[in-house]
């Protein structure tokens, strides 16, 4: 191996020359998740929405239910807001990272 095979990659502080992956190279970015959109961590079929659009939330109130993987599980409001975008509905299914409520 030469020299032009390694590449600088830096964690927090400090400096490594190392080999990175294709994998490595083209995985998406992290972003900080924005508490005013409510996406899906994994796949499932709706089974309620307790919100339409234009109702004003609370932290911590009920926003819909669904079931993945034979569990039921209910998704709360992460802050205080308006609802401004649904988009699902009883008895439809969502894959994962889906938008599934907005607020504003």
């Amino acid at each position: 191996m030469t020299e032009e095979d390694f590449e600088n990659f830096q964690l927090d502080d400090t400096n490594y020359k190392t080999r990175l992956t294709n994998a490595f190279k083209t995985k998406q970015k992290w972003e900080k998740p924005d508490d005013k959109k409510i996406k899906s961590l994994i796949p499932g079929t709706v089974l309620d929405v307790y919100v339409e659009e234009g109702k004003k939330v609370n932290e911590g109130d009920k926003l819909l239910s669904y079931e993945a993987m034979k569990m039921r599980n209910t998704v709360y409001a992460p802050i205080s807001g308006k609802v401004s975008k649904v988009n699902v509905s009883p008895g439809g299914t969502f894959s994962k990272n889906v938008l599934l409520v907005e607020l504003e």
